[in-house]
C-alpha cells in the first residue's frame, strides 16, 4: 500500500499537468468546431495530419523514453550519459527526417493528399522533429522526479498555445485550419529553448558501449509503439484514402471531432503512465513488485469504469464542447471509442513484465496482432459503414492486443491479477451504462441527467466501500482519519 500511495502522489502532480492540459486543450474544440463547419472539413485536415504527427512521434522518439528508464534502473551508469546517448541518438534521427521532407517537399504532399497545401507538410515535419527532441528532456524530469518542473511547462506550453488560437480564430475569425500547426510550430520551438537546461546535458557524449545495448532494447519499443499508436490514429490516417464518399474530410471532422470528447481516457493513461512507467521499471528488484502491478491495475480498472459512466452519463451536456449541430450526429461511438480506450489502458499495464525483463519484442508480437485486426476492420467495413466501423476497429484491435498479452503474460510471468474484483466492476458498469442508455430515450433531458448522476455517485459509493476508503488516498486522506 506505500507503494501505491508513492504512486498516487506522483499520479496527482502528473496528472494535475495531463489531465488539466488536455482540459485546456479541449477548449480548442470548441473553437475548432465554431470556426469550421464539418462541411469545409476544416476539422478533418487538423485530426487527419495530427494523426500523422502522432505516428512519427514514436517513429522519430524510437522508445527511447522507456529505454532510459530501463537503462537508468537497472545499470551502474551515470543517469546523464544515458541521457545524452539517447538524446543524441533521437536528434540525429530527428534532424534526417526534418532535411528528408524540407528536401523532398512536392512529392511527399502529394505521398500525403496535400499537394495543394504543402505548407501544412513542411510545418508537421517541423513540428514531429521539434517535438521528438524535446521530449528526451521532460521523460528526464519525470526519471528525476522533478514532477512540478514538468508540470509547468506542459502547462505554460498549453496556455500560450491557446491564447494564440484564441487570437487568431476568434480576435480575427479565422478560419484556416493550417494556423493550428503554424502555431504549434511556434510554441514548440520555445518550448525547446525552455528545456535548455537539459539539453546541455548534450556535453556527456555519446556511449557506444551504452548505445548499442539501448538500440537493441529501444527498437522493439519503438515497434510496439508504431503499433500501438496506429490503433488510435490508422483509422484517421487512412479514412481519406478507404472511404468511397466524396464528403471524405466532413466525415472525418465529424469523427475527429466526437472522438476528443472519448479522450477523456487518453488524459487518465497519460497520467497514469508519466509517475507508472519510472516507477514500475525502477523497482524491477523489489520483491512486492507483482503485488503492486496487479493492485495497480484493479484501481486503474475502478477509475476508467468511473470515468465512462460520467462521460456517458453526461454526455448529452458535454456535446455542447462541439459548437454546431452538425458534428452531434456522431456520438454515438463515443461508448465504443471509450471502450476501447480502457482495453488499451489494460494491455499498457499487461506490457510491464516484458519491459521489466528486457523482452520487448513480445511487445511489438501484440501490438502488430492487434494492428492487423484493426486495420482489417477498417479497410473491410469503412467503405460500407464509416466511421462506425473505425470506433469498432478500436475495439477489436485493442481488445486483441489485450487479450494476447494477458495469455502469453501469464505463462512466461504469472501475476496474480484480482480478476474477480475487476469482473464485479465490469459487469456493475455494464448494467448501469444499459439503464442509462435505455431510460433516455422515455425521460426528458434534466431527468435523466439526474438518474445518470445518482447512478454514477452508485458507483463512487461502491468504491470507496470495497476498495479506496477516503481515508487512504494522499493529500486529503488526513481529513477523514
Amino acid at each position: 500500500m506505500a507503494n501505491l500511495k508513492t504512486l498516487l502522489k506522483d499520479s496527482a502532480v502528473y496528472g494535475m499537468s495531463s489531465i488539466v492540459g488536455k482540459f485546456l486543450n479541449y477548449l480548442l474544440v470548441p473553437l475548432y468546431t465554431a470556426q469550421m463547419s464539418a462541411e469545409s472539413g476544416g476539422y478533418g485536415v487538423i485530426t487527419n495530419i495530427y494523426s500523422w504527427v502522432a505516428l512519427l512521434m514514436i517513429v522519430l522518439t524510437f522508445g527511447m523514453e522507456t529505454t532510459m528508464f530501463h537503462f537508468a534502473g537497472k545499470r551502474e551508469d551515470p543517469v546523464e550519459k544515458i541521457f545524452s546517448t539517447a538524446l543524441i541518438f533521437v536528434g540525429s534521427l530527428a534532424t534526417l527526417f526534418v532535411v528528408f521532407v524540407l528536401l523532398f517537399i512536392d512529392p511527399v504532399a502529394a505521398f500525403f493528399h496535400y499537394a495543394d497545401t504543402p505548407q501544412y507538410i513542411w510545418v508537421m515535419a517541423l513540428i514531429v522533429g521539434i517535438d521528438a527532441v524535446r521530449a528526451l528532456p521532460f521523460a528526464y524530469m519525470r526519471q528525476q522526479k522533478q514532477a512540478w518542473r514538468f508540470a509547468t511547462l506542459q502547462l505554460v506550453n498549453i496556455g500560450v498555445s491557446i491564447l494564440l488560437n484564441i487570437i487568431y480564430y476568434k480576435g480575427f475569425n479565422g478560419t484556416d485550419p493550417g494556423y493550428a500547426f503554424y502555431i504549434n510550430l511556434v510554441c514548440s520551438a520555445v518550448m525547446l529553448l525552455c528545456v535548455w537546461r537539459e539539453l546541455s546535458l548534450v556535453r556527456h557524449g555519446v556511449s557506444l558501449r551504452l548505445l548499442r545495448p539501448m538500440v537493441r532494447y529501444a527498437w522493439p519499443v519503438m515497434l510496439m509503439g508504431a503499433a500501438g499508436i496506429l490503433n488510435q490514429v490508422a483509422d484517421k490516417i487512412l479514412f481519406p484514402f478507404i472511404y468511397e464518399g466524396s464528403d471524405q474530410m466532413e466525415q472525418l471532422s465529424i469523427y475527429g471531432a466526437v472522438a476528443k470528447i472519448a479522450m477523456i481516457m487518453a488524459m487518465i493513461l497519460q497520467a497514469f503512465r508519466y509517475a507508472y512507467e519510472p516507477f514500475i521499471l525502477g523497482k524491477t528488484r523489489d520483491k512486492d513488485n507483482d503485488e503492486t502491478q496487479a493492485q495497480t491495475m484493479k484501481f486503474y480498472v475502478i477509475f476508467t469504469l468511473l470515468a465512462f459512466l460520467c462521460v456517458v452519463g453526461w454526455l448529452d451536456v458535454l456535446k455542447y464542447f462541439l459548437r454546431q449541430p452538425e458534428y452531434w450526429q456522431g456520438l454515438f461511438v463515443v461508448p465504443i471509442i471509450m471502450a476501447a480506450e480502457i482495453m488499451y489502458g489494460i494491455y499498457f499495464n499487461l506490457s510491464i513484465w516484458y519491459k521489466q525483463s528486457g523482452k520487448t519484442i513480445w511487445g511489438v508480437v501484440f501490438a502488430a496482432a492487434g494492428c492487423v485486426v484493426l486495420l482489417a476492420v477498417n479497410i473491410i467495413f469503412v467503405p460500407r459503414y464509416g466511421y462506425e466501423a473505425c470506433a469498432w476497429g478500436g475495439v477489436a484491435g485493442y481488445g486483441t492486443a489485450m487479450l494476447t498479452s494477458y495469455v502469453v503474460g501469464q505463462r512466461v510471468h504469472p501475476i496474480a491479477y484480482p480478476l474477480r474484483d475487476i469482473f464485479v466492476y465490469v459487469l456493475a458498469t455494464a448494467i448501469l451504462f444499459a439503464a442509462m442508455h435505455y431510460s433516455q430515450p422515455h425521460l426528458p433531458q434534466w431527468a435523466s441527467l439526474a438518474v445518470n448522476t445518482l447512478l454514477i455517485v452508485l458507483f463512487l459509493t461502491v468504491i470507496v466501500k470495497r476498495d479506496m476508503p477516503l481515508s487512504s488516498l494522499p493529500y486529503i486522506g488526513k481529513y477523514f482519519k
